[in-house]
């Protein structure tokens, strides 16, 4: 069996929503100190639904997997269906990722919740502390 699925490879070799938003508006950007990954994810948002979203990932293969497949999950949602993004459910359309680049999607899920708690911030919108977890102290990132 290959390390990577067919769509991880994909997501690799053919990124979707690459780049960056000028006037965006939340911004999002995290990293793995332990394995150098570093995402920034940007959104755009019209009438409280992503309208577009963009990202730049440092990192390896799963990390940029990880960051477009997220992408692609929340582009046209609503912002509070973003919020329930998890890292499982991105590995989950990824059909996977091995154990050890299980962080990536993490990353992904920590990014684009990092860049609604700056849209959120940015518009005075209120939202519970609890949602956005001060991940710098999380096990994975240790």
């Amino acid at each position: 069996m290959a390390l990577y699925s067919e769509k991880v490879m994909d997501h690799f070799t053919h990124p979707r929503n690459v780049g960056v938003i000028e006037d965006a508006d939340g911004v999002g950007e995290v990293g793995n100190a332990k394995c150098g990954d570093i995402m920034k994810i940007y959104l755009k948002i019209k009438d409280d639904v992503i309208d577009d979203v963009k990202f730049e990932t440092f990192g390896c293969g799963s990390a940029i997997a990880s960051s477009s497949m997220a992408t692609e999950m929340i582009k046209g949602k609503p912002v509070k269906d973003a919020m329930q993004l998890t890292n499982k459910a991105v590995a989950e359309a990824l059909d996977g990722l091995p154990a050890h680049k299980l962080h990536c999607s993490v990353l992904a899920e920590e990014a684009i919740k990092a860049a609604l708690k700056d849209y959120y911030d940015k518009n005075g919108i209120p939202y519970d502390e609890k949602e956005f977890p001060d991940c710098a102290h999380c096990a994975h990132c240790e």
